[in-house]
């Protein structure tokens, strides 16, 4: 918008403005009208001065570039929409960006002496007050573009406001109103140009039903911009602000009648020399329809399709987040009225695959009710890529009655729209080798294990477990190996040899590693020492969290020990172009990259040894695979695993309601008694992270994952819980009579048996 030029002085033209009014006002309006105006300000000299105290209306802008504008989301390539947010739906352009037959169509149709007058039409106002009260004809305005431009400022702070009363003022019908509209009508043109007033205009009017400004009404009816507008498409723009509802084109039934409305546009363009007689001809034998180009009108996530549960989680995080604002209804209207452009970090190819693989996994509507939530990062970004649910996103109450619609992103925190959060058995144990390797051990020293823990042998500063049993198995078996490392506790997935790690190092360690990787709390958001979770069955996967919070811990392992909080924008702008800070991802060296390395090897073992259990995670091409696979009893079964600096994607399938066990079932036509993470989840996430790769054509660098002798060494002797070398390697048994608890889950055809 163009600086704002110096007030002109009051002329005796402008004066005879303000008195014509008066004396038309004072006939039509009595003594009422009349209180408005002392003798004062009939002086030339002092009209300015005497009218400018009744003309400022506090905290209204007229400035063009305050008005709402909608705010545009999109993907990480900043040109891919994903949705539009406004309350009233508007973009705002300069002049300069609006064709010469719109600017021109508006004046004719609006205000044919807009560029001749100085804020009040005296001519409009004489033939409007002859014809409505002398003649007592149909009611006329007489109303100046000038003045319609105020009434529209008025009008939209009254509703920013949520003032009703104001709303009634700014609209009623009375001699009033039209006062003072005229005076704050002479006084913005004593503030503003003829071009900004008209652009001003152009930007608030509204031209169909929640359709403001031009360059949206270009969108909108023609799909085109305000600047490419041609006589025929301007004339049937400008048509519409007489009556927004009846000529709006893009309604069938309006159709004839904007038609009509149209013409008589052209016929006042053609009236002012704006057009020849041939353009004038030429496109009033144009039939409207032929002309239309009408675009969906789109607001929300509601309307984002396979992006909505990315959109629905992009919006909680604006509406969570203090960079956009103090309070929530700040932020909120932030994002509907504050123009802003969005760039996310969802990517289309990700959350496209994602979506895909979800839906042919388990479609919407498979028999068995099972979800299936996939999640992806960017490792050493935060760079949240995409979201895999097999479900379509609703808002409406339709979902309620819809087993195949919901508005739960089950992927995130509640905080950030989703679930309660989950417990994902034998994919947290990388979690523990981590926290093992931290407390200086190798993972090749040889536990001595056993099926039954006294929970005080996990004690540590901040847990104090009683003397509560624990009992614990591994899948397809109700004993144990014993003795048995580390490395291969979490190459075969043992659940006693987790149990063994846990007693050794005590549950803190386990836990402040937890946190030291990103993890927290679905529901609550805290720690794992400040929640329900801090049991030693949280060794085998007993915690709660959101496989989002699980794909940014596995994007750890995938970017040499790098955590980064998971980011859903990189760059967001207001309606000025000024950039709005963005919640950070705070990247940091987490984990010493040696003992990632070591984690990496392990975790690919896993994968390509016969006795490991995430075989079905194998990735294509003889790629390097990294992965793990869980289950969590008869409830849910994960995945997780990653394209080393590429991506890292987490998996879990199971009823995210808990009312229904996913065994003795058929999932999309397949049935098994038994269902665990290497039969579904790991095979959903072998086939996105294939067609990820080959989509991207991420290169095959094989060098990841060495194994550091720093964790490595090899030990002929056998570690006990406690941590003293044993010369037997018979399991060690608890005779305490106290009450004991039963730990089960199951993962894989050697994995574990996970609570």
């Amino acid at each position: 918008m163009s600086s704002m030029p110096k007030e002109k002085s009051v002329t005796v033209h402008r004066a005879l403005v303000l008195m014509l009014t008066y004396v038309v006002l004072a006939v039509s309006g009595g003594v009422v009208a009349s209180l408005l105006f002392m003798p004062a300000v009939f002086g030339a000299n002092t009209v300015a001065r005497a009218v400018v105290p009744s003309l400022q209306v506090e905290g209204v802008d007229f400035d063009v570039t305050s008005l709402p504008q909608k705010s545009i989301m999109y993907a990480n390539d900043g040109t891919t929409e994903i949705a539009q947010f406004y309350s009233q739906n508007r973009i705002v352009v300069p002049l300069k960006d609006i064709s010469e037959p719109m600017q021109q169509a508006m004046v004719a149709r609006e205000d044919r002496r807009f560029w001749q007058h100085s804020g009040v039409d005296v001519q409009g106002v004489l033939r409007a007050f002859v014809q409505t009260y002398l003649l007592r004809g149909a009611q006329q305005g007489g109303s100046s573009l000038t003045q319609q431009y105020v009434k529209n400022v008025l009008l939209m702070q009254a509703i920013e406001d949520n003032d009703p009363i104001a709303q009634y003022h700014a609209s009623e019908d009375t001699i009033a109103r039209k006062i003072r509209e005229m005076l704050i009508a002479v006084q913005m043109e004593k503030t503003y140009s003829k071009a900004e007033i008209l652009q001003g205009y152009l930007n608030i009017a509204q031209f169909g039903i929640n359709l403001y400004g031009v360059e949206t009404a270009a969108e909108r009816y023609f799909n085109t911009t305000a600047s490419e507008l041609n006589i025929v498409q301007s004339a049937t723009i400008a048509a519409i602000t007489k009556n927004p509802s009846n000529y709006d084109p893009s309604v069938e039934e309006n159709q004839a009648e904007a038609e009509q409305q149209r013409n008589i546009v052209l016929d006042l363009m053609l009236q002012e020399g704006y057009i020849t007689q041939e353009e004038h001809d030429e496109a009033v034998n144009t039939p409207l329809v032929d002309t239309l180009d009408i675009q969906d009108v789109q607001v929300g996530c509601q309307d984002a399709g396979d992006y909505a549960f990315f959109c629905d989680y992009v919006v909680h995080k604006i509406e969570n987040s203090e960079e956009f604002g103090e309070t929530a209804e700040e932020r909120e209207k932030l994002l509907n009225e504050g123009g802003l452009t969005i760039v996310t970090t969802l990517d289309v190819d990700a959350n496209s695959l994602l979506m895909e693989e979800a839906r042919n996994t388990i479609p919407a509507d498979d028999a068995s009710g099972m979800e299936i939530v996939m999640a992806s990062v960017k490792p050493g970004t935060g760079e949240v890529l995409g979201f895999g649910i097999n479900k379509t996103y609703d808002a409406t109450s339709d979902a309620a009655s819809d087993p195949t619609k919901t508005s739960i992103n089950y992927a995130v925190d509640m905080v950030d729209g989703g679930g309660t959060g989950f417990p994902i058995g034998s994919s947290w144990k990388p979690v523990n080798l981590i926290a093992w390797m931290e407390a200086g051990r190798s993972i090749n020293e040889n536990l001595q294990t056993t099926t039954r823990y006294a929970q005080s042998e996990f004690d540590c500063d901040g847990y104090n477990g009683g003397s509560t049993i624990w009992s614990v198995q591994n899948a397809l078996s109700s004993g144990t190996t014993n003795p048995e490392s580390p490395f291969l506790g979490l190459v075969r997935s043992h659940n006693t040899t987790q149990a063994s790690m846990g007693a050794i190092i005590g549950l803190c360690a386990v836990a402040d590693t937890a946190t030291e990787l990103g993890y927290h709390d679905a529901y609550t958001g805290s720690t794992l020492q400040e929640s329900t979770s801090f049991t030693p069955s949280m060794l085998i996967g007993t915690v709660n969290v959101s496989p989002l919070t699980m794909a940014s811990i596995y994007a750890v392992y995938a970017s040499n020990g790098v955590q980064c909080d998971p980011i859903a924008m990189t760059k967001v702008t207001d309606k000025s172009g000024n950039d709005i800070d963005v919640p950070s991802a705070n990247c940091h060296q987490a984990v010493d990259p040696e003992i990632i390395q070591t984690l990496a090897y392990t975790l690919n073992q896993g994968v390509v040894r016969s006795d490991g259990a995430g075989g079905s995670a194998q990735l294509d091409n003889g790629r390097k695979t990294f992965a793990k696979t869980g289950t969590n009893g008869n409830t849910y079964v994960t995945t997780g695993g990653f394209i080393p600096n590429e991506i890292a994607t987490f998996v879990l399938v199971g009823d995210a309601q808990g009312s229904t066990a996913i065994e003795n079932i058929s999932i999309n036509g397949v049935y098994n008694s038994y269902w665990d993470g290497s039969t579904i989840a790991a095979p959903a996430w072998r086939r996105f992270m294939n067609a990820y790769a080959e989509r991207k054509q991420l290169a095959i660098d094989n060098d990841y994952g060495q194994a550091s002798s720093k964790y490595t060494a090899t030990s002929s002797t056998v570690t006990s819980i406690q941590g003293t070398t044993q010369s037997s390697t018979t399991n060690r048994s608890n005779n305490s009579n106290s009450n004991s608890t039963t730990t089960n889950s199951t993962d894989g055809t050697t994995d574990d048996q996970d609570d």
